[in-house]
């Protein structure tokens, strides 16, 4: 008979622990990462900094991300895993309040990225830490509603950024700010207090097959980051000053992106429940490279709405997806499935970063957003190719196999 984990058999609350990885998701993604991306415009205007330095302090939360993915559970052996978790909820409640003071570029970087540095281990330990105490039963539901804290941060920076722009810039920090701080005190007592099962090796795989393709999908996935990359950073800026068409409808193709991130989970789990994770995957490749490309080419009002969705959705599923192929490629491995997954991650953020700095670098250079966009489609292109050419590859062997008569 299998036990429950002891924290919840004596009494850990798992409503408000999911609440507590729900919030830190909303923290340190929606809003620490996403906030910014309608406060762009903003920033160019009133002359805190140029366009090629706020695309810059976009990318800095990108790198800082990397490095929070990276060092997650490194920290977990210094210091409890509650304690590193509601530091990085107040480290990134900070950002917003240091942000109010449009000091050097050097001053802003670095906050950009301390924020970025929250949201990456906030992403790696959050759900995990909260999972790992929960009964079998709860954990699918629970990790659905965790996820869908990063669109309830992206549709209420959509919403309040532009409310709040309308007392100021500064003021729209610290409004903000006092957000995250509420829900990080709403958040502080319901981490369980045992560590989080997060994985320090790989447990070796005994597929072959399999393990080659766990790290064809790590290229995927970071491959995917890359075209996930421009609407993240720069729609809100694209729509309000390279479209001519203000802050307000930046703002609200912003808000279309967060229901779609909302959804999206959802949406990509019943998908990959019907066709399975892999042909899942291949779909969204596909969507998500007709979504991105398709700004390169049209300003019309329907396509922008549109590829605002589609993307905001697939922001957070393809998470889904990856982490569900990940166990199917690995069944019966919980470590080495834990393990992959803290890899995926860590490429998906080496993806972003190099990226947001790439891109970044691009439009400083030249200042067009169409060449970002088609960058970005033809890495999700690839990722697909990379897809079909490695299922073909692995596939053949097997097939020789099987066609080998027993001895």
């Amino acid at each position: 008979m299998q036990h429950e984990p002891a924290e919840f058999a004596v009494g850990m609350r798992p409503r408000w622990a999911t609440f507590a990885a729900l919030n830190a998701k909303l923290v340190g993604i929606g809003l620490a990462r996403f906030a910014y991306t309608p406060l762009i415009p903003a920033i160019i205007g009133a002359g805190w900094f140029v366009p090629s330095q706020a695309a810059y302090l976009g990318a800095a939360n990108l790198a800082g991300y990397l490095v929070g993915a990276l060092l997650a559970r490194q920290m977990t052996q210094i210091r409890p895993t509650a304690t590193v978790l509601r530091t990085m909820m107040l480290l990134a409640t900070s950002s917003f309040f240091a942000c109010a003071v449009p000091l050097a570029f050097s001053w802003y970087f670095c906050w950009r990225f301390v924020a970025g540095l929250a949201g990456g281990t906030l992403m790696v330990l959050g759900a995990p830490t909260v999972l790992a105490h929960m009964p079998a039963a709860r954990r699918g539901l629970a990790g659905g509603v965790i996820f869908t804290g990063v669109g309830i941060g992206i549709v209420l920076s959509g919403t309040l950024v532009p409310l709040l722009l309308g007392i100021g810039l500064a003021q729209a920090w610290i409004g903000l700010g006092l957000l995250a701080l509420l829900l990080t005190i709403t958040a502080w007592g319901g981490w369980p207090a045992g560590p989080a099962a997060i994985a320090t090796a790989v447990a070796p795989s005994r597929d072959r097959r399999s393990s080659s393709m766990v790290k064809t999908l790590y290229i995927e996935y970071a491959l995917t980051a890359v075209g996930l990359v421009p609407h993240m950073v720069f729609l809100v800026d694209f729509v309000a000053r390279g479209l001519g068409q203000g802050v307000d409808a930046g703002a609200r193709y912003w808000v279309l992106f967060g229901l779609g991130a909302l959804v999206g989970p959802v949406i990509a789990g019943h998908a990959a429940d019907r066709i399975g994770f892999r042909a899942a995957l291949r779909v969204a490749y596909a969507v998500e490279a007709i979504a991105v490309g398709a700004l390169a080419v049209t300003a019309n009002a329907y396509g922008l709405a549109l590829s605002s969705i589609v993307i905001g959705a697939f922001t957070p599923g393809i998470t889904t997806l990856v982490l569900g192929r990940i166990r199917e490629l690995l069944p019966h491995h919980e470590h080495a499935q834990k393990a992959a997954w803290s890899r995926a991650t860590v490429g998906f953020a080496v993806g972003q970063a190099m990226a947001a700095y790439c891109f970044s670098y691009l439009y400083a250079r030249r200042g067009d957003y169409a060449d970002l966009f088609v960058l970005a489609t033809a890495a999700v292109v690839l990722a697909l190719t990379i897809n079909l050419l490695s299922a073909a590859l692995t596939a053949q062997p097997a097939a020789r196999q099987r066609r080998v008569p027993s001895a």
